[in-house]
């Protein structure tokens, strides 16, 4: 049976870290703070927003929560960008309206976007400078994997996914850390026979049980950050579990996995951007 790389232990880890450099930096009278911006009430943004304020609120980051219509969203970000008591932005997107939501990412500033909704920051990614950040997701897989001691130099990793949150990002990510990449999608000829040959698999397509024995091998680590539900209604990642748990080396569970690294990434990214400031 597979190791489990449970979420959890990783994001408290990272915690307790950024509260020492959150006490370090309130010593020297900067208070990290974090603005959400917040256009409705859909449950999916509310419960991620819960769980930002959890956190945020464990390390010592504090939090600036402005719900507004579209039509108010471009005058908050321009106020987030010239206050400078505000360290980082958050913003739930895509918005409903796609010109509104384009022009958001476009003026929001890159030292301030710490979740990589702007293309400067995506930029930056696919650079390798530090001027924005990654997507916290894409980041949160490199931290599960580094905090079990999981090699990325000289690995053969097969990213499933090529969205801009996930599958694009990672990739880069990864050659950036010495890994050999193979970026696959729904479209892929011959993706099972692919993905038996890697010796990580970051599994982000997007569909429910996607990957199942057929794609997989022993000795693998497979990275699931899949976030769908099945037709039972329950929570399920893009990989087959009790399939993949009999035959990989190790895996994340979903839930409980990539995801619950995401929000201790976002306040890394906060407490980084207030030490840069």
């Amino acid at each position: 049976m597979a190791e489990i790389l449970k979420g959890l232990p990783v994001a408290n880890a990272l915690t307790e870290k950024l509260i020492a450099r959150c006490e370090n930096l309130k010593s020297k009278n900067i208070n990290p703070t974090l603005a959400i911006l917040r256009v409705g009430e859909r449950p999916d943004d509310i419960s991620y927003e819960n769980g930002i304020l959890k956190r945020c609120d464990k390390i010592g980051i504090a939090v600036k929560k402005f719900v507004v219509t579209q039509e108010e969203i471009l005058e908050h970000i321009e106020a987030i960008n010239n206050d400078k008591n505000i360290h980082g932005c958050l913003m739930f997107r895509p918005l409903p309206d796609k010109n509104i939501d384009k022009k958001a990412c476009e003026i929001l500033l890159p030292e301030k976007d710490v979740d990589c909704m702007t293309e400067k920051s995506l930029a930056s990614v696919f650079i390798g400078n530090e001027t924005g950040y990654p997507p916290c997701t894409a980041e949160a897989c490199i931290e599960l994997l580094d905090f079990y001691g999981i090699e990325i130099e000289g690995k053969n990793i097969v990213v499933i996914g090529r969205s801009l949150v996930i599958g694009k990002p990672v990739s880069m990510i990864l050659q950036n850390r010495n890994a050999t990449i193979t970026m696959c999608h729904s479209k892929t000829k011959k993706l099972p026979e692919i993905s038996r040959n890697a010796e990580i698999i970051i599994a982000a397509i997007g569909k429910a049980g996607f990957v199942d024995s057929k794609f997989l091998s022993e000795e693998q680590t497979v990275i699931d950050v899949g976030i769908n539900v099945n037709e039972e209604g329950k929570l399920c990642g893009d990989v087959k579990f009790d399939e993949a748990e009999k035959i990989v080396s190790k895996i994340t569970p979903v839930p409980g996995g990539v995801g619950s690294v995401t929000t201790a990434v976002l306040a890394k990214h906060v407490i980084e951007a207030a030490e840069r400031s």
